[in-house]
Parts: C-alpha cells; structure tokens; sequence
C-alpha cells in the first residue's frame, strides 16, 4: 500500500477518455434528473429531483435531464483541461504519508531491537552463552529464575541450581573451544571415546533465589591429581551481589564403550591445562566418611523408583541431578515442611541406565523422629541402590528451619574481575 501510495504521488495517472467520462455524466444524469415512481394502486407518489449547487470556484454548474441536453444541443462532452505544469505536480499530501508511515514502521523496528528497561527493577532476559573473564580462567552466565523452577515455599528447588551448574559447565567448555562429540568431551576425549563422569559434588547453598531473581554463576577448573579434575561454582545475585550456593565437584574419565574408568591421557592433559586455575576448593571439604545404609539401618525406604526417558542423558545413562530428586523421594515428610536443604554432599558410586530400578533410603542421624518439626537443624544419612543391592550413591544432606539462614564457611574465592 505504502509504496502504491508513493508511486501514484510521483506518477499521476492519465486522465480518462471522453466516451467514459460522457457515458459517466449521461448515466449520473439519467439517474438524478428527475424520478417519478407511482404505486401499482396509485395512492402513493413519490418525486425526487436531485440538487446541485449553481456555481463552484466562480463556475456555472448544473445538472440537466437528457431532455433538456437535446434541447440545447449539448451532444458531445467537453474535452479534459489541458495538462500543464501545475496539474502534474505529484499530490505531496500523498507522498508525505507515505513517507511518514515508512519512518514509523523503522523506527518501530529499531525501537525493538534497541530495547531497553525503563525502570531499573524492571528484568531483562539474561539469556546469553555467557562469557570467559578473569584472564580466560572463569566462566560467567546469568539466569532468570522462571516460575515453573520454584517449589512449594516460593523458592528456587535445588534441582534448579544443580541445572544451573551443570549447563555453566557445559557452556564454559563450548565458549573456550573445547567442546566436541560427547557430554563436554575434548576433540582428544572424543578420539578416545572418553567422558567425563563425577565421583565427588558438595552444594552448600546460604540463600535460595526466587522467582523473577537473576542469578549470576560463576565456574573455573582446577587440577585433582594425576588423573583427575575439579570444578567449583558461585552463585550470586546478579542486583545484589550477595553469595548464594557454593559448590565443588571431582571428575574423572570413563571408556563409553567399556563402561570403565580411564587415566587421562596426555593429550587430553594438553588440551585442559591451560585452563587450570590454581585455587582451593570454594566449598572445605567435608572429609567425614559417609555411612552404609541397609534396611536395618534407615528409618525411611522408597522402592521401586525407575529413570524415565527425559531423565537420560546423551551418554545414556541417568544425569547426575535426577539423583538428588531420587533420595528426597524417601526424606520425611515433616523435614520437606518445615526445613530447608541448607547442604549435601554426594558420592557417585555406579552409573544406572534406563532399566535400572531403584531403592531410596534415608536415616535421622541422633534425632527425635516424632519431634522433627520442633527441631533446629537436622541431619541426615541417604543410600540409593539398585534393586539387587549394588549401590549408585551415597549422600549426607543438612537441613535448617526455613525461617533461618545458616551462612557456612566460605572457602577461598578468586578475585571478581569487571
């Protein structure tokens, strides 16, 4: 439409022939001289006769019958007013809002690719892959607490910020370079069908976001050993700054096709090391030792748990979060009402597929069972095994009233950078 509008304005369309314009006026004249219609009872009559003003511009003008066109000898139509300079200069009426409609639809159009808040509280999407600062060592994405990652208490679930990990690692890989087939495989791991596997994970977490908080994770990598790798996170709030989970993870390699854990080879140690960041754990390591539970031992038993389709990984074998929401299904009721996860520790013993089925257990450590909601913090001692009794994980988690907000020791933690 716009540019129809525009190319009449510049090109005035021809004027139309004589015979259209004398077939117009003698059928607009028939119509609007005079009309005289009488009912088929010849009660009713009706006379209209149509009126046009006498002059226009200081030009006699006037609408005739055919009757009266005979009388007077007005047969032919009088030919179009000659073209001249005036009459052809485009109708800048037309062309300004042809313009004007072009400029609003651009500005439209950059208004939304240049959007921006106009109130500081109002949230922006931090989706982005994040980025590498602090000299190429630390890898830092923002997240945007969404509605459907709160639980019943308003707050962010702790599988949430396990998500939230779990893909900072990821994009940290995939940002420096690193990352080809495979769950976070190197091009080395991959010539050697090598993945990365967790033995070893501590969550401490000081505050949970809720909904509509952006949250901003930090991730770096650092030597464990000869064979062996460890990863720490921080999460903080991105408007605040204040420090909300800590975590540090050990990692090993695995054969994917043997199933079997692997040295790291020194071609994969060559690809890696550049990135190692020389710094303690962000969380002190709980060096307590975590107990074996049985039937005799735990106060709660959940059977009969089995890996969906979606909780599989592209390694196929069960993601490492989905284990965390497995030995909660056997913690007490009254814990989940009235407490708070404040840590846990987890110790990856055997991968499980999606045939595996499960066995939740869970033991109070020196605690009044019935008393549990009177209590102040509360531990406890899980074991998740297969139905056949191989066991897959064993953990240590700590729960404080949600009305408290138990802030642990903070490890060693690099410098932020701008």
């Amino acid at each position: 439409m716009v540019a129809t509008a525009a190319a009449s304005a510049f090109f005035p369309v021809s004027s139309p022939s004589g015979d259209s314009v004398a077939k117009t006026k003698n059928l607009g004249s028939a119509n609007l001289g005079g009309i005289k219609s009488k009912s088929s009872s010849g009660s009713l009559q009706v006379k209209a006769n149509a009126q046009a003003p006498s002059k226009i511009n200081g030009t006699s003008v006037g609408l005739t019958t055919p009757a009266e066109s005979l009388k007077n000898g007005d047969i032919s139509t009088s030919s179009p007013p000659p073209r001249t300079f005036i009459n052809q200069l485009p109708d800048w009426s037309m062309l300004l809002a042809a313009i004007t409609t072009i400029f609003l639809a651009a500005e439209k159009q950059w208004m939304m690719l240049d959007w921006k808040p106009r109130r500081s509280d109002m949230l922006v999407d931090p989706f982005g892959i994040g980025k590498i600062v602090q000299d190429g060592f630390i890898f830092r994405q923002n997240f945007s607490i969404r509605s459907y990652e709160i639980g019943a208490d308003g707050t962010a679930s702790i599988e949430t910020l396990m998500n939230h990990l779990q893909e900072t690692a990821l994009n940290h890989v995939m940002t420096a370079g690193l990352l080809d087939a495979g769950f976070g495989a190197t091009p080395a791991m991959a010539k050697k069908n090598l993945i990365w596997v967790v033995t070893r994970m501590q969550v401490v977490v000081d505050r949970y976001p809720t909904w509509n908080d952006v949250v901003n994770v930090e991730t770096w990598v650092s030597a464990s050993g000869k064979n062996g790798m460890r990863r720490d996170w921080l999460i903080r709030n991105a408007k605040t700054g204040e420090t909300l989970t800590r975590a540090t993870s050990l990692w090993v390699m695995m054969n994917k096709l043997t199933r079997r854990l692997s040295k790291m080879p020194d071609e994969v140690r060559q690809e890696i090391e550049p990135y190692f960041l020389n710094s303690d754990p962000v969380v002190d390591e709980d060096s307590r030792k975590l107990p074996k539970l049985d039937d005799s031992t735990a106060d709660y038993v959940r059977r009969g748990l089995t890996p969906r389709w979606s909780d599989l990984d592209v390694n196929q074998h069960v993601n490492n979060v989905k284990y965390i929401g497995w030995i909660l299904e056997s913690a007490p009721q009254q814990i989940l009402e009235s407490h708070q996860l404040a840590s846990v520790t987890l110790e990856y013993r055997r991968e499980c597929g999606r045939d595996s089925v499960l066995q939740s257990l869970t033991a109070v450590s020196d605690k009044d069972i019935g008393n549990l909601v009177n209590l102040g913090s509360v531990e406890c001692q899980h074991l998740l095994r297969l139905e056949e009794g191989a066991e897959v994980l064993r953990a240590r988690t700590e729960w404080r009233p949600k009305d408290a907000h138990n802030f642990g020791n903070v490890g060693p933690i690099p410098a932020e950078s701008t």
